[in-house]
């Protein structure tokens, strides 16, 4: 039982400590005048509406076009229905009746149906048509679980069904992990993959995670008031409340933001089960899931090269395999395993060892490379608009917005904007095996004291200066950045600092 007791405090403090801090700082309650003040949404939510918008516009007809198409979304010409609030409650009702989620019907989750059937109608059509991929894969996950299969529409309200969607504070994927919770379930971060973004490994994380909310409660309701506010805020509040332990009685003494969670969550099951009676035209769907398959790589490969030889474009490949974020899928312990279309998995055979001796020479003759993030600052000038500095480099404005911490789109003159860029930095392989430049290598470093090493018996170890990274690590010592990527995959760059023990070669 101390076990069991050690086990609980120790993922409410996780969670409520580290996570649940930066979530609620994003989930902001709406005051903007460009805002239906009776939506009673929070901009978390919003952020997710319309970015998932701008993305399905891009995907569809540009960047260009979709900046145009953006400004008037939820304001379209075609008839939407009106309907009594007689009618809005007699379909929630039947909802409540036939899911184990209670469901209490007031003025606030009205308002939110309402909002979303009028002014969000373009959101809705969108997920439905990003549903055929992702939906009968959650369901399995959710059944194999005992979980209700309508917690399917969380990742709706979560990420809009993107699972490379990322908010300002780092929460990732289809359900929204922050890294902490992540590594907590299982969802592996180096430098080569984000599993936050796997959407099978995310999606049996997250049911990990909701059944260990529910069965920390006993009500599922509450359970996904802790995945939002998580359980330190949610045992606040039931303190608060004297004990209550019924999500409608327990809401007013929960945060703000998590007090319209559940009732937003309803909205959206009520949205994609009767789009329909709203006259809302579904979008159809880039690909089905009955359209794809996987393959498990024996060796490492170069996104990049599908391109010609499968005729997959790397945009095409990310949308089915998210979870990868430089060019290289690396060769593991465990294999990786690809998604593609199953129209494709004949071909993928036929030059599988052709692909695999491709990346060979392109190594063996120095022709490596490495996808990095670069960034750069952006100096706002009169009248520019934060659409138009988007457009100029290839990013999104949820993108700006989310790397400088913006609430909305509002920019001024002279004000200096962080803009990350992904670029391939292009290296000579160290590993050649000709005479010459292994010679050239070694006169060249014996006119240099050699930078001071250590070892434990298993791996020869260096210790990080300040300024230094991963990548100045390997040019130091000559060693394939590659190399050095793959023996340091329990180091997360970005949280690098002077005195880490990087690991340069196995003894």
């Amino acid at each position: 039982m101390k076990f069991i007791a050690f086990i609980f405090s120790f993922l409410v403090w996780s969670v409520s400590a580290q996570d649940t801090t930066n979530i609620i700082a994003t989930d902001t309650v709406i005051t903007n005048a460009d805002v239906d003040p009776d939506s009673l949404t929070y901009q978390r939510f919003l952020d997710v509406v319309e970015n998932s918008l701008f993305e399905y516009y891009n995907e569809t007809w540009g960047k260009e076009k979709a900046y145009q198409i953006i400004d008037s979304l939820g304001y379209d010409s075609d008839e939407k229905p009106q309907f009594s609030d007689s009618i809005y409650v007699s379909r929630l009702n039947h909802l409540n009746e036939s899911t184990i989620i209670e469901i209490e019907i007031n003025d606030d989750l009205l308002k939110t149906v309402k909002y979303f059937a009028k002014n969000r109608r373009r959101f809705t059509a969108v997920c439905i048509g990003r549903s055929k991929l992702f939906f009968p894969m959650y369901e399995k996950h959710l059944d194999q679980y005992e979980i209700p299969l309508e917690l399917k529409y969380l990742s709706v309200i979560e990420s809009g069904l993107r699972p490379t969607v990322k908010s300002r504070v780092g929460a990732t994927g289809l359900w929204q992990f922050m890294y902490r919770t992540g590594r907590m379930f299982g969802l592996d971060n180096d430098s080569y993959v984000d599993e936050r973004m796997d959407p099978v490994k995310a999606t049996d994380a997250a049911c990990r995670y909701l059944k260990y909310l529910q069965g920390l409660y006993g009500d599922w309701s509450i359970a996904l008031a802790a995945y939002n506010a998580g359980p330190g805020n949610v045992n606040k509040a039931i303190r608060r409340s004297g004990g209550q332990m019924n999500y409608w009685k327990l809401r007013p003494f929960l945060p703000k933001e998590t007090q319209m969670y559940v009732p937003n969550f309803i909205a959206m099951m009520y949205m994609m089960t009767y789009y329909s009676d709203h006259n809302i035209i579904p979008k159809e769907a880039q690909i089905y899931l009955h359209e794809v398959d996987t393959v498990c790589l024996n060796s490492s490969v170069r996104i990049s090269h599908l391109d010609s030889m499968l005729g997959m474009t790397a945009d095409e490949f990310e949308y089915l395999n998210p979870v990868y974020k430089t060019d290289v899928i690396p060769k593991t312990d465990i294999r990786q395993c690809i998604t593609l279309p199953i129209a494709k998995i004949d071909s993928f055979l036929v030059i599988e060892d052709s692909l695999y001796k491709h990346d060979a020479y392109l190594d063996k003759t120095g022709q490596s490379f490495v996808a990095l993030e670069k960034k750069k600052t952006h100096i706002v000038k009169e009248n520019e608009t934060i659409a138009q500095i988007a457009q100029k480099y290839d990013v999104t404005v949820n993108d700006i917005r989310g790397w400088n911490g913006l609430k909305t789109n509002k920019i001024y003159p002279g004000q200096r904007l962080t803009i990350r860029l992904k670029e391939r930095k292009y290296f000579a392989s160290t590993s050649t095996s000709s005479g010459s430049s292994s010679s050239s290598r070694t006169n060249s470093s014996s006119s240099k004291t050699p930078p001071k090493t250590h070892d434990d018996g298993k791996y020869k170890y260096y210790t990080l200066k300040s300024g230094e990274s991963l990548w100045t690590v390997s040019q130091k010592f000559g060693i394939p950045f590659a190399t050095i990527q793959s023996l340091n995959k329990d180091i997360d760059p970005k949280r690098m600092q002077p005195g880490d023990k990087i690991k340069i070669k196995q003894l």
